[in-house]
């Protein structure tokens, strides 16, 4: 595989706080990547660097080989969808259309006109008078008919009910199978987007906590509930990320694969068994590695 992006060291610091440190990582050509993360993450901050909308303190940043700041070799090849995108006022939908027609050479006219369509997008109605989810719209219109070889998407969902949510991933997935490109797509959403996903990267406090391919992520830990005693008594020598508990049931997340024997350890004990969700199990990471020293497990009520 060729790396189409390569980030070393990448800093950025805003007065006296860190927005990125010491951020590394490289994104291959022709695959799906998830930047996730938590509000305040950096994901939003590094995505304007990749496109050069904004200026990293320290670090390199390499897109086609080429720094891509007033570089319009680079930058007429990536289309980032923001989630706070801004337009005159004066604005129509249609505007914004011709515009990206005009900027991206793989602009596809056809899939614009059908997402225009499922989308139910007013075209010449005023941008400012959209509503959130119009206006979200409009941007996963433009992200994908721009068919650009590197394509971020900042949190495309918002506004967007959960109809409209499906439509986007499934267009997505059917113009991507056809023309594959460089896809990277921040959201919270986890378990709804963890199905496209080829390669996660997480940040968390400004830096890279997780980069793996979601295959490698997939049955790493898995919830073990039942008796207290008996759920501490499996887990004693195993690393958890997680304990609940409330009375005597207990619910922990431990780490690693479980082997045959192990599973018939469990339904000897009688404790339930299930696989944690790429969600879970980045939203667990994240708070062990935020709050929780490493081997040591939490306590909270049992949800």
């Amino acid at each position: 595989m060729t790396a189409v992006i390569q980030v070393e060291g990448l800093h950025k610091r805003y007065r006296d706080a860190d927005a990125l440190a010491d951020v590394s990582f490289s994104l291959e050509r022709n695959a799906i990547h998830g930047l996730l993360g938590r509000n305040g993450a950096g994901k939003t901050t590094l995505m304007s660097i990749l496109t050069a909308q904004n200026f990293a303190t320290s670090g390199r940043v390499r897109v086609f080989g080429e720094d891509p700041y007033e570089n319009p070799r680079v930058l007429s090849r990536m289309c980032f969808v923001r989630e706070s995108q801004k337009y005159p006022d004066d604005a129509k939908p249609r505007h914004a259309f011709a515009a990206a027609r005009l900027f991206f050479p793989n602009w596809d006219e056809a899939v614009a006109g059908e997402l225009i369509t499922a989308f139910q997008i007013p075209v010449e109605r005023p941008i400012k008078k959209l509503s959130r989810g119009q206006l979200s719209a409009v941007g996963v219109v433009i992200g994908i008919a721009s068919r650009a070889e590197v394509t971020f998407f900042d949190e495309p969902y918002l506004g967007l009910d959960a109809v409209a949510r499906q439509t986007f991933y499934d267009r997505l997935l059917r113009d991507y199978s056809l023309h594959p490109r460089t896809i990277v797509l921040s959201s919270h959403l986890i378990d709804e987007v963890a199905n496209l996903l080829e390669r996660v990267i997480v940040l968390d406090g400004g830096r890279v906590v997780m980069d793996e391919d979601t295959d490698a992520v997939r049955d790493r830990a898995a919830t073990i509930v039942g008796d207290a005693a008996a759920v501490d008594a499996f887990c004693a020598d195993r690393d958890v990320l997680h304990r609940e508990s409330l009375g005597r049931v207990a619910s922990a997340t431990v780490l690693g694969p479980l082997a045959s024997e192990d599973r018939r350890a469990l339904a000897d004990a009688r404790l339930e068994v299930s696989p944690v969700s790429l969600q879970e199990y980045i939203v667990r990471s994240t708070q062990r590695a935020a709050h929780v020293p490493a081997g040591v497990a939490q306590e909270g009520a049992l949800r």
